[in-house]
């Protein structure tokens, strides 16, 4: 879920979401970002950025936008054999 990039002299152009990658995988941090948006859950920090960002740029971006940063927390876990923690996801939606 990266954006597509084209470049050319001096032309620098940031795209849409790019569709590499594995079709299933998307679909499911996708899922996930909706029921995190959609569904009623308190105190959730990733829940708030989303719907802050939803305001400003529509739900449908919204939903793109925090499948990725669950992919980032996501990745960053196996990575490093971390557990999940609010606080740290907290940390990085607020950015």
């Amino acid at each position: 879920m990266t954006p597509k990039k084209y470049q050319s002299g001096e032309t620098d152009v940031t795209g849409r979401i790019s569709k590499i990658g594995d079709g299933s995988v998307r679909t499911a941090l996708y899922e996930a970002a909706n029921v995190i948006l959609t569904r009623p859950v308190k105190g959730s920090t990733l829940k708030s950025w989303g719907m802050r960002l939803a305001a400003r740029a529509g739900m449908r971006k919204a939903k793109v936008a925090l499948a990725r940063k669950l992919a980032v927390v996501l990745h960053r876990m196996l990575a490093d054999g971390t557990n999940f923690l609010a606080e740290k996801a907290a940390v990085g939606a607020a950015r």
